[in-house]
């Protein structure tokens, strides 16, 4: 089993900055890629931004690129976002997640999820 934990979220002014990390602990895989997706209140969960782990290849939404940097340290198995240039429609629930196949940005194929943080942009 695969445990996911968020950490990072708050409250941040319009256009102040933010770094989330996932930890990640349990089994291990050769390879796989984890991803950042977010939901707001009364909307659908979205995808954010993702990279694959072994080669570091990364996505990242249109609505974040430019704005937010997904990184990964493979030696303590922890996933970041580093979230800049925040504005008011960022706010949701973020959570990691991880998948061992699939789209990079398809919720349907990351079969773990951690329980998410809070990110909060005041205008």
């Amino acid at each position: 089993q695969v445990q996911l934990v968020e950490s990072g979220g708050g409250l941040v002014q319009a256009g102040g900055s933010l770094k989330l990390s996932c930890a990640a602990s349990g089994r291990a895989f050769n390879d796989y890629r984890m991803g950042w997706f977010r939901q707001a209140p009364g909307k659908e969960r979205e995808f954010v931004a993702a990279i694959t782990w072994i080669g570091g290849t990364t996505v990242y939404a249109d609505s974040v690129k430019g704005r937010f940097t997904i990184s990964r340290d493979n030696a303590k198995n922890t996933l970041f976002i580093q979230m800049n240039s925040l504005v008011p429609e960022d706010t949701a629930v973020y959570y990691c997640a991880l998948a061992l196949w699939g789209g990079l940005r398809d919720a349907s194929a990351y079969g773990y999820w951690g329980q998410g943080t809070q990110v909060t942009v005041s205008s």
